[in-house]
């Protein structure tokens, strides 16, 4: 039976193309392997930052970073293929596996043409790649290289490595936009959706970047917080910030049509209404200073949600807790919504408490905007005691608070001046 005009009208959005919808979640992060766990975690204010061990990283003068403790990929894959993947891609098939069984979807009752697999990641297996490079330079030479090396490391192995798993044949590649990456993976899932691609994406970010090389590095561009004091590293928005703290994990969202999960029963987690990517044209690592690009992302996917800014109820910042990030994305809301309305709007950055995944941000953090939604509660900027003057906005400082959120925004800015927003609704709300 063929469903009513009026059914078929509300899957369709304003401009008359598939609404696309949330049905599934997962997350491996510092602060829990499940959504439950992160979600507690978050609500909680409790973070995940840690002091580094020394003797792991020696040399290195980064004192903290956020590690995913006690994770078992063997729960995951068998023994034989989990020592044949890296830690980035263990992370990605984890969260996958979370969020496909949330959602209840069979991918094999579809055809597998119509589904896909877009998973973001900014740096890939760079633990196999430094591996690798001790075993050429140091323990002996070509002959020592693994013939796994090039598998292992490439980025998008953990979106080939999901296909394989569930038989999906569409759409299949990784994006890699530095910070912005897990954002506007999940932003193209949603875009091949919308236009008629594909009826189903599995979506998201995944990054293992706490290896020696990366320290290093990232300390050495004066880009990461050098203090000593877990509690006092990670302060988005506030005057002490000093840089980011490095992280790992994965966030990965199963996205469909509307009309695909209401056809077979599913739980309709959130709507994914809009989508924004910009470039700042500016600096290497340096945001916009006038937060136009950022800013035009947010427009964008305002633009394409049908939504105003007075409608927004809480952004997930991108707030990494360096100097410059903070006090330009500041700019950047403010030129999205108005001084007025962005003064208005409930903001907080979930990277206080998980600290920075890089390429897995965006995907942790549109899981936290989902729930923020879903629960109709706030997660806090935990250590924000002391606000930057220039950064005044309503950054939801040190504890969770009950709001009802209808329309939210997750923002992800990455090195090389990518911006990435995506638009989200609760599940149910119509305009």
């Amino acid at each position: 039976m063929s469903d009513s005009p009026m059914k078929k009208k509300s899957y369709e959005d304003h401009a008359g193309r598939p609404r696309v919808v949330v049905t599934g979640m997962g997350v491996i992060s510092p602060v829990g392997k499940s959504v439950p766990e992160f979600w507690e975690s978050l609500i909680q204010g409790r973070h995940g930052i840690r002091k580094i061990n020394k003797d792991i990283y020696p040399g290195v003068r980064v004192n903290t970073a956020a590690e995913v403790k006690d994770f078992d990929p063997t729960e995951y894959l068998d023994r034989k293929e989990a020592r044949r993947t890296d830690r980035y891609c263990q992370f990605a098939v984890a969260a996958a596996r979370e969020a496909i069984v949330m959602s209840g979807i069979d991918f094999s009752t579809m055809d597998p043409f119509d589904t896909g697999v877009i998973i973001g990641s900014g740096v890939g297996g760079l633990g196999t790649l430094q591996d690798q490079f001790e075993e050429l330079l140091v323990r002996g030479g070509p002959d020592r290289i693994s013939p796994l090396f090039i598998p292992m490391m490439i980025s998008n192995i953990a979106a080939g490595k999901i296909s394989m798993i569930y038989g999906i044949k569409g759409a299949n590649y990784c994006v890699t936009t530095a910070c912005a990456s897990g954002t506007h993976a999940i932003g193209e899932a949603f875009h091949k959706i919308k236009l008629g691609y594909l009826k189903a994406a599995v979506a998201g970010g995944a990054e293992a970047p706490v290896t020696r090389i990366a320290l290093a590095g990232f300390a050495n561009m004066k880009a990461l917080n050098m203090t000593e004091d877990p509690d006092l590293s990670s302060l988005p928005f506030d005057a002490r910030r000093g840089g980011f703290v490095i992280a790992e994990g994965a966030g990965i969202l199963v996205l469909e049509t509307m009309e695909n999960a209401v056809e077979r029963g599913a739980t309709i987690l959130a709507e994914i209404a809009g989508y924004g990517a910009t470039a700042d044209a500016y600096h290497i690592t340096s945001p916009d200073p006038e937060g136009k690009g950022a800013g035009t992302a947010m427009k964008l996917a305002m633009r394409e949600g049908n939504v105003s800014p007075e409608e927004i109820d809480y952004i997930n910042a991108h707030g990494t807790g360096t100097p410059l990030n903070d006090k330009y994305e500041t700019l950047a809301i403010k030129f999205a919504m108005g001084d007025e309305t962005a003064a208005k709007a409930s903001i907080s950055s979930t990277k206080s408490v998980t600290g920075h995944l890089l390429g897995a941000a965006g995907g942790v953090e549109a899981v936290a905007t989902i729930m923020a939604m879903k629960d109709g509660i706030i997660p806090p900027t935990v250590g924000l005691n002391e606000p930057d003057p220039e950064c005044d906005l309503d950054y939801t400082p040190l504890v969770a608070k009950k709001k009802e959120i209808s329309v939210a925004l997750s923002n992800s800015l990455g090195f090389g001046g990518q911006n990435g927003t995506l638009l989200f609704r609760k599940a149910g709300y119509e305009k």
